[in-house]
């Protein structure tokens, strides 16, 4: 009789997270990226930065807040310019101008306001020649203390695992909206990149939101970003293992796995925006040879962000 007592009492003590546990960590994680007409979704993590020393020489160190979303959400603030650099040569150089996150705010039930908050883009790869993820830096430190944890293990989601996405569902009206669905079948290969495909729900305003598991202590883990949709429930995310290579290509580790060594904010604004992007396969530009759908037309899933008007 005392096991079985102790037995509860650590049941009820030390069991697994509760379900409120996890939907909370999801939406203290994601927000909407307004980016001119395009609204879109994405999920924050946050990281200690060294953001330069006090009167006494000691190093400053503040909570700096990230974001991952798709680049197709951002691709507007997008600017191409020409210059001359001091060897007389002419270059392009790619500017963006600053998009914007919005966190909404709830109690008892009701919305009852926002946290909006500027933010830079510190690494993008274009939807059409590249990887379509970009990571941004929100300016003011230590906007809030939310950090998603990503699924770092080898191990890829069986088929039919059970997946969540929190994403602003046909922008910014459908912020922090909660759905869930499985996982359909791994390693798509769509225009040469490899896409893992989902039944969680997803319209415009979807992409770059996250895709989540719940792991065995009943939080959520991520596991990919939608960006492509097909219907409201054939959805294509880039999966966890494609945003690990992206970051160990463009030596970008830490932002995906906290152990990583961090760089402080002087060397984060050396990192270029654009370039070091793993080269393509040879075959990258042409599609997958085999429909997705084989009894039907090949399908031609489309970008999920959200556009005005």
């Amino acid at each position: 009789m005392k096991v079985s007592f102790v037995a509860v009492f650590i049941l009820f003590c030390c069991g697994p997270a509760r379900s409120d546990d996890f939907s909370k960590a999801l939406q203290d994680v994601s927000v909407t990226i307004k980016a001119g007409d395009a609204e879109g979704s994405g999920t924050i993590f946050t990281r200690d930065v060294k953001t330069g020393k006090d009167d006494k020489g000691k190093d400053v160190i503040e909570h700096v807040n990230f974001v991952w979303t798709a680049a197709h959400v951002v691709a507007g603030l997008r600017d191409v310019r020409e210059i001359i650099d001091s060897t007389g040569n002419t270059r392009k150089v790619s500017e963006f101008k600053d998009a914007a996150i919005v966190k909404e705010i709830s109690k008892d039930g009701r919305r009852v306001g926002e946290l909006k908050m500027d933010v830079r883009v510190i690494k993008y790869s274009d939807a059409e020649n590249g990887e379509d993820m970009a990571l941004l830096r929100v300016i003011e430190s230590d906007f809030i203390k939310a950090n998603a944890e990503f699924h770092l293990q080898k191990e890829i989601p069986d088929v039919g695992t059970r997946l969540y996405h929190v994403g602003s569902l046909l922008g910014q009206m459908g912020a922090n909206s909660m759905t869930e669905g499985i996982m359909s079948q791994t390693g798509r290969v769509y225009k040469g990149k490899v896409f893992d495909q989902t039944t969680v729900t997803a319209f415009p305003g979807s992409s770059g939101g996250g895709v989540f598991i719940k792991t065995s202590n009943g939080l959520p883990q991520y596991v990919g970003m939608v960006t492509l949709g097909s219907g409201e429930t054939f959805n294509m995310i880039v999966p966890i293992r494609r945003m690990l290579q992206f970051c160990k290509t463009n030596k970008i580790e830490w932002a995906v796995d906290p152990k990583a060594a961090m760089p402080g904010l002087e060397d984060l604004e050396k990192i270029p925006v654009e370039g070091m992007a793993k080269p393509l396969a040879k075959d990258a530009d042409k599609p997958a040879t085999a429909p997705l759908l084989p009894a039907v037309p090949p399908a031609k899933p489309k970008t999920l962000e959200y556009r005005k008007g």
